[in-house]
């Protein structure tokens, strides 16, 4: 009796308990509408819930009731919640489907015509510490620039050429702020350099083509250069070098940090020891200051200045081909200042905040024998960003800038001047969609206006990237892109319009365990490029009629896995390139477009020694230029380019570094092109003069010493 007695209050008691519960059940799905095994399904709040089956499927009961969220949770997945009414004893739920969770580790990314300089980045090609080993840069940003794909060495120049365009299709900027006047001025065949010391920089972004819409003004290239954030420590860092010396003294701490440097150059003692080929009656000479400082804002947000100043200038002879006697005398002073500001915040809403405002400030003062000219260029940049994480899968870009452009030219003593000022107003979006791990979309529109020319434009861009294995992607780049022509044409005609270029490019990419792969092919159309009459110095009705293409592709391979403490990388550019321009009436090839470029760059470690060892060779055939004495234009070409180039960088103590590197070790005579006289000779021929190098090889000799409390601190620590 007492056993029926309890049976018949189990019983009871249970199918009490039963009609108070609700059964949950439904299927888990993915994006293709497969079922998804191995889901963490729970109501939010509680412990009731369960994991889904091979088929998806998935039940479970609750005592719960009431509105309530049903949590799916999978790892790889983005999490999903639905606002659920449990009631009555059964509750079907609908098929659901998790959508894959984009990271910036599992994602694709863009590749197509971007190359990172920075080692926060997957996608690494070259590090800062990269660019100031690479034994051929010789401490120049676009020294090491010139060993990746799709750049041309010209050497009598020292600027960046991409891709069959000019250098100044190039838009260089720090910070997202654009600089102008970025190399040193020069006399003409002197190569110059970058102004900015790559210490100043912890990664670099260049892209040689089909690059963001928050970047405008160039036809060929975007080269952003990002400065660091703190630094780590209180350091002085002094420089011995052959070409001349300098100090840098940093104070940090946690919310702050002020760097302060100071150079000096002077060529005169390298040139006393090293015969020059060039008629220096005052070597390059000049000097820099230079303030970069970094405070911290509250808990996301991070003020920068950077400040710089300097002067210089040199002394030159240059000969007439056919003409006795040393030649004309060009005396050149240049005077240069570059400040910016900016500010960068993360809301705690997702926002990401960046406004920022710089001013470039040149002036060249250059006498032509008796002949005294001045050239004056500024340009000030004010720009307000922002970036909006809507999920992991849309993003979104906003900007809006403007830019002050004033140029002034003239002649002293005849109280001769001529000038313009110019305002341009952008607004640019861009938007990233990633479809799915595997595929992101990435569309962008910059429209501008400019108030001297009064013209308005659109500049469509759009890239694809689609991941074809785990470790390999290709990506598809298109865009329009414009650009302002040169200060010194806008100047005898305000109404020259902008010249454009069209962008497509092909990029597969494949990286793993320190092996890089990359190969590309691109094609870009020119239009609107200015052509005129007479010659560069001296040009006679200027009109925007030229066009042109340049096509071609890119390989790229660096390994810093196959060889024990050894990097090396190999570059190889084919590059086909015509255009009609500036006193060209047919399309031609450039002279700064050679068609095949290889360059080379190995980097060894030796441990016994304390030492790294480095080679680079770039090599190429040739550059095209106009002999008089032949018919038609671009009707020759110069022999091919060698240079071969060593470096040795030794730390005998933790704080000091020896550095050493020798260019053109073999001493090959490079031919860049010809000087040729205005008028024939006697029997008829135009006399010529080579464009060569000012010596056969460049020595370089430095020694850094770190002085800071923590004596292992050296220079490498801000690369």
């Amino acid at each position: 009796m007492k056993l029926r007695l309890i049976l018949f209050c189990y019983l009871f008691l249970f199918q009490s308990l039963a009609f108070g519960q609700t059964v949950l059940s439904g299927r888990i799905l993915d994006e293709k509408g497969l079922p998804l095994p191995g889901v963490n399904v729970l109501l939010k709040g509680s412990y009731d819930g369960t994991t889904s089956g091979v088929e998806g499927e998935f039940e479970f009961s609750t005592e719960k009731s009431g509105m309530q969220v049903l949590v799916f949770r999978l790892m790889g997945f983005k999490t999903l919640e639905i606002p659920v009414a449990v009631e009555g004893e059964t509750l079907q739920i609908p098929d659901q489907e998790l959508r894959e969770s984009i990271t910036d580790i599992s994602g694709v990314t863009i590749s197509a015509g971007a190359m990172e300089a920075s080692d926060e980045k997957k996608s690494v090609v070259l590090r800062p510490l990269d660019i100031v080993t690479t034994p051929s840069a010789v401490g120049d940003i676009v020294g090491a620039l010139q060993t990746l794909p799709g750049t041309s060495a010209v050497g009598n120049d020292g600027r960046l050429f991409v891709r069959g365009g000019d250098a100044s299709e190039v838009g260089i900027y720090i910070d997202g702020l654009r600089v102008a006047n970025a190399y040193g001025t020069t006399a003409g065949n002197v190569p110059t350099r970058t102004r900015f010391n790559p210490n100043l920089f912890k990664g670099t972004f260049f892209s040689t083509g089909g690059y963001s819409a928050e970047y405008g003004q160039a036809l060929s290239s975007a080269l952003a250069l990002n400065t660091k954030d703190l630094s780590i420590r209180d350091q002085g860092d002094l420089s011995l070098m052959s070409v001349g010396g300098g100090y840098s003294h940093t104070l940090a701490n946690e919310e702050q940090s002020i760097t302060l440097t100071g150079n000096y150059f002077d060529l005169s003692p390298y040139q006393g020891l090293v015969k020059q080929d060039f008629d220096f009656e005052r070597a390059p000479f000049g000097w820099d200051l230079e303030v970069a400082a970094q405070k911290k804002l509250g808990k996301d947000g991070l003020l920068k200045v950077l400040g710089r100043t300097e002067s210089g200038g040199m002394k030159i002879r240059q000969p007439e081909p056919g003409q006795e006697g040393a030649g004309a005398l060009i005396d050149l002073r240049n005077q240069y200042s570059y400040a910016q500001s900016n500010w960068s915040k993360i809301s705690p809403k997702g926002w990401t905040w960046f406004l920022g405002a710089s001013i470039s400030a040149n002036s060249d003062e250059i006498a032509f024998d008796s002949i005294q000219t001045t050239r004056d260029n500024k340009l000030a940049h004010l720009k307000a960003s922002t970036i909006r994480d809507f999920s992991d899968r849309v993003s979104m870009k906003l900007g809006v800038e403007h830019f002050i452009n004033t140029y002034a030219e003239g002649l002293p003593l005849q109280g001769l001047e001529r000038s313009f000022q110019d305002g341009q107003t952008y607004l640019y979006t861009e938007w990233d969609w990633y479809l799915s791990k595997k595929l992101v979309v990435r569309g962008g529109l910059r429209g501008g206006l400019s108030s001297l020319s009064e013209e308005k434009w659109l500049d469509p861009r759009v890239s694809f990237a689609y991941q074809v294995s785990k470790n390999g992607q290709v990506s598809l780049a298109a865009g329009k892109f414009s650009q302002a022509p040169l200060e010194n044409y806008r100047v005898l005609n305000n109404e020259l319009k902008n010249t454009q270029a069209d962008h497509l490019i092909l990029n597969y990419f494949w990286n793993k365990d320190g092996i890089t792969f990359r190969a590309e092919a691109f094609h870009k159309e020119y239009a609107e490029l200015i052509r005129f009459e007479g010659v560069p110095m001296a040009p006679v009705n200027l009109r925007n009629e030229g066009c042109g293409f340049a096509r071609g592709f890119d390989l790229f391979f660096r390994d810093r896995q196959t060889l024990k403490n050894t990097d090396y990388w190999v570059t190889y550019s084919f590059v086909d390139s015509k255009r009609s321009f500036e006193q060209f009436t047919t399309q031609v090839q450039p002279g700064f477009a050679p068609k095949h470029n290889l360059s080379v760059v190995v980097k060894h470690f030796v441990t016994g020694l304390k030492s790294q060892l480095g080679a680079s060779l770039a090599v190429n055939d040739g550059y095209a230029y106009t002999n008089p004495n032949l018919p038609g234009d671009m009707n020759s070409k110069t022999p091919g380019f060698q240079n071969l180039s060593l470096s040795w960088s030794y730390l005998p103590r933790p704080n000091l570094i020896i550095h050493g590197a020798i260019t053109n070790v073999l001493g090959r005579e490079n031919i860049f092109g010809y000087d040729f006289s205005a008028t024939p000779n006697a029997q008829g021929v135009y006399e010529s003069r080579a464009i060569g190098q000012p010596a056969p090889r460049f020595l370089f000799l430095g020694i850094f010493l770190t002085l800071s409390k923590d004596k292992n601190a050296n220079q490498l620590n801000n690369l």
